[in-house]
């Protein structure tokens, strides 16, 4: 087996010299793929307007529905495998060949307060453009027959992640009308519960590894680059969410009859979560980072993504960053823990002058190939235990509140773990060829993304390499209200898929 470093040192090598050998000329002209994105927006409505949030059954089965419609119309076969909650959709096509490509689709998506929406309803495709103003202005849908790059369809799921379902579909029918004939077989795995976590996912790997049996994966998730150059992504950082809730007075009480003398859980809160990290946003749980290591070889791939870090400030809006590392893609290879929220009392209109009966706060913990999930929550736990808390997995009963001044519920989960594919892995090659071939330009090339995709129950369960090629935009508002995706970024999207189906292997 290659060696880590030796495998880095030959990508290095390899990435330095020009592709050579099974280039081939990209199928389709630019009009062509203009009419044929114009021709799928019908299409790309109809999916956009399935809600989609996972934890409604009944919309997850139309969109599931809608997917058993749509893919045999290109040739697949389609097969649900259950689960204990939404079921998986598998769609393969056999075209006679020797290796097998698996592709990654989801089709759900973040649940929605469409009181924050700037339209009629999240699920409503809108139109838009910007206006005089520089504000996003919604106009009648027929215009998207004379569409321009930079205008924008607003609806849940726009960019993460029905837009590359769209985008795929509508190569598969430019591959039928234009005789492109992939020379590998291919099987789509659809996932409805990803917004979740997919919880469910890595149990349907395991059980069904010979259904999913493949050479390598492809993911068509996330955004490109903030350059919003073609992108290649070859690793993700994994998942684990952690509860925790200290306690006060057993009801919440009046603040003048008990202040300054019933304990505050909002207060010890802060300044139990407040002890986990220094002044610049490092980790102060001893181990936390054990593992990681940026060696030469790993901070000359780093440095080769062409970020601009005043850009990425100005774009959050934030005047210094965190110092985990020294600049944006060496922070993303280490282990994160953030604070995704808390909550105590009330605020606001209905704020009120009492003590908390309790506070809590929503912990993430981003992993990475070098740590055990395990560990680093055990980590966590024992820094809060040193603290000088009980530590329970459950709501302390009554009469134990008396007898411990410091009680805390913990919980857990772990939702997937980190995955990272070699730059000159078979699957890396090949999709480098398919984007130059595309668009005349190497991709960029990033080790590791910063969030979260569950991918590593396939790396890990079938031993398949996995890569993602992003396709949308970078300021899509995924999560957020108002998500979006710009419409030159879908009928690029759609290129590259073509060329992906194109590109030989």
């Amino acid at each position: 087996m290659i060696s880590y470093r030796a495998s880095h040192l030959i990508f290095l090598f390899v990435f330095a010299l020009p592709l050579v050998g099974n280039t081939q000329q990209f199928p389709v002209s630019d009009a062509d793929l203009d009419a044929y994105t114009k021709a799928s927006f019908p299409l790309l409505k109809e999916l956009y307007s399935i809600p989609n949030d996972a934890f409604y059954l009944d919309d997850i089965e139309k969109n599931i529905q809608w997917c058993e419609a749509n893919f045999p119309k290109r040739g697949f076969t389609t097969r649900r495998i259950t689960t204990k909650r939404a079921p998986l959709l598998l769609a393969e096509r056999d075209y006679g060949s020797k290796k097998t490509v698996l592709v990654y689709l989801q089709l759900d998506g973040q649940p929605v307060d469409s009181t924050r929406w700037a339209q009629e309803h999240p699920f409503k495709p809108a139109l838009k453009k910007k206006n005089d103003k520089g504000l996003w202005e919604e106009i009648p849908w027929d215009a998207i027959e004379n569409y321009e790059d930079d205008w924008r369809i607003f609806v849940r799921a726009a960019s993460d992640a029905k837009g590359p379902v769209g985008m795929f579909l509508t190569a598969m029918d430019i591959a039928e009308k234009e005789g492109i004939r992939p020379n590998y077989n291919l099987k789509i795995i659809m996932d409805f519960e990803e917004e979740m976590g997919s919880p469910n996912l890595p149990l349907a790997v395991k059980q069904n590894a010979e259904l999913l049996k493949a050479d390598m994966l492809i993911i068509f998730d996330g955004p490109r680059h903030i350059t919003n150059r073609p992108t290649l992504t070859f690793g993700a950082r994994g998942i684990a969410t952690v509860q925790l809730t200290t306690y006060g007075p057993f009801l919440a009480q009046h603040s003048g009859h008990f202040g300054n003398y019933a304990p505050n859980p909002a207060l010890r809160l802060s300044k139990l979560l407040a002890s986990m990290k220094d002044d610049d946003g490092r980790v102060l749980i001893p181990g936390f980072y054990d593992g990681v290591t940026i060696s030469p070889e790993v901070e000359r791939i780093l440095k080769n993504v062409p970020d601009n870090e005043a850009q990425i400030k100005n774009r959050l809006q934030i005047a210094e960053t965190d110092k985990v590392g020294r600049y944006y893609q060496e922070a993303i290879q280490y282990p994160s823990l953030n604070i995704r929220g808390m909550q105590s009392g009330w605020i606001n209109e209905k704020v009120r002058t009492i003590i908390p009966g309790w506070a809590r706060a929503e912990i993430d913990i981003r992993l990475v190939k070098e740590t055990d999930p395990e560990r680093l929550i055990s980590l966590v736990r024992n820094h809060i235990e040193d603290q000088g808390y009980l530590v329970l997995d459950s709501i302390p009963r009554r009469g134990l509140r008396l007898t411990h001044g410091k009680i805390a519920t913990f919980t857990y989960e772990i939702s997937y773990q980190s995955f990272r594919t070699d730059f000159d892995s078979d699957v890396g090659l090949w999709l480098r060829r398919a984007l130059k071939n595309a668009f005349g330009e190497e991709p960029i090339m990033i080790r590791m993304s910063g969030g979260s995709i569950p991918i590593s129950p396939f790396v890990n369960t079938l031993g398949i390499p996995a890569v993602t090629v992003p396709t949308v935009n970078r300021d899509n508002n995924q999560h957020s209200p108002n998500e979006n995706i710009r419409l030159g970024n879908y009928r690029e999207g759609i290129k590259t898929m073509v060329a992906i189906l194109n590109e030989k292997l």
